[in-house]
């Protein structure tokens, strides 16, 4: 289990205050906008908690816990009897959707067991926004009577989706987006080859995700801004530069490049649409949702790539004429 943790010091500090207090509540919804590293860092956090509550201590900042330590050791073998994590499970290379009932029924073993290496136990629910609803019931029965020293760590995307009375027995933490220049060591630590120019194409897609930037990895997305920048900019009067663009991403190899296309178009838009103000500020909120409407339903209608690339390309190309 390699975590990579930065740009959380905060949240660290206060949940490792309140552990250290020994008035730990018992339910903590980690919440924040997706790929952020909020599942890693419960990960983490639980990995810490369990290594300081068994001992030895640890002097290390932050959640660090040494490579040798047994803790580490055994929750990295998926073995510690006293820690579990519920997630969609995998099958044939294939992820549920969601997290089933049957899974968080499966908790009954910890839950209902002392603890064996120290007085605490740890649920890590990643995230809970994937739980079915019979199987968030059944996780509230346990969060309306949890047994002592046990601590959920239930992350959430979007904690206004879960049950009421599963964010009422909970404490909510919040994950704020990360700053560029943590995204660009997050990002350079995944893949040092990255050139300038697709480090900051990844940067400004990833507005402070970096699990959001990675997915555009080895797309050579800094070439798809450029395009869209050049389209914003000069506008493109005899639509050469938009039937390129077509052509280009029409092909088959170049398929997960076109849906990056299509994620990046409309987004790119909304980007321009936030420094602009009256007038000019609605015609792009139009062109936006124009956009966002039909890159939503490109793949799901199987529309032709060529022709839904290059009506993208005019709403962008629009924003040109609009600056003008």
């Amino acid at each position: 289990m390699t975590i990579l943790l930065l740009g959380h010091d905060a949240q660290a500090r206060t949940l490792m205050a309140a552990a250290q207090s020994g008035r730990m509540h018992h339910g903590w919804i980690l919440s924040g906008p997706r790929g952020i590293g909020k599942g890693s860092f419960a990960r983490a956090l639980a990995m810490r908690l369990l290594a300081e509550a068994a001992g030895p201590s640890i002097d290390a900042e932050g959640l660090s816990v040494p490579e040798n330590h047994q803790t580490r050791r055994m929750i990295e073998a998926s073995a510690h009897p006293d820690y579990a994590e519920l997630a969609p499970l995998e099958k044939d290379g294939v992820t549920a959707r969601n997290i089933s009932v049957d899974q968080v029924r499966g908790l009954q073993r910890l839950t209902q067991s002392a603890p064996s290496l120290s007085p605490r136990r740890l649920v890590v629910v990643d995230s809970a926004d994937d739980l079915e609803r019979g199987a968030a019931n059944a996780l509230l029965k346990t969060l309306e009577e949890p047994p002592a020293d046990m601590v959920f760590l239930l992350v959430s995307h979007a904690p206004g989706r879960l049950l009421p009375t599963i964010r009422s027995r909970c404490r909510t933490l919040r994950f704020d987006p990360l700053d560029a220049a943590t995204m660009r060591t997050v990002l350079k630590a995944t893949d040092d080859t990255l050139s300038p120019q697709e480090m900051d194409a990844l940067v400004r897609a990833g507005e402070g995700s970096p699990g959001q930037a990675l997915r555009y990895a080895g797309l050579n997305l800094s070439e798809i801004e450029q395009a869209l920048t050049a389209l914003a900019t000069q506008g493109d009067p005899g639509n050469r530069q938009r039937l390129a663009l077509a052509k280009a991403l029409a092909l088959k190899s170049a398929k997960p490049r076109y849906e990056a296309f299509l994620e990046r178009a409309p987004a790119f838009i909304a980007q321009a649409a936030r420094t602009r103000h009256g007038p000019a500020l609605g015609t792009a909120l139009d062109h936006w949702e124009k956009a966002r409407h039909l890159a939503g339903g490109a793949v799901i209608l199987s529309l032709d790539p060529a022709g839904v690339v290059f009506e993208l390309a005019g709403h962008v190309a629009a924003l040109a004429q609009e600056r003008a």
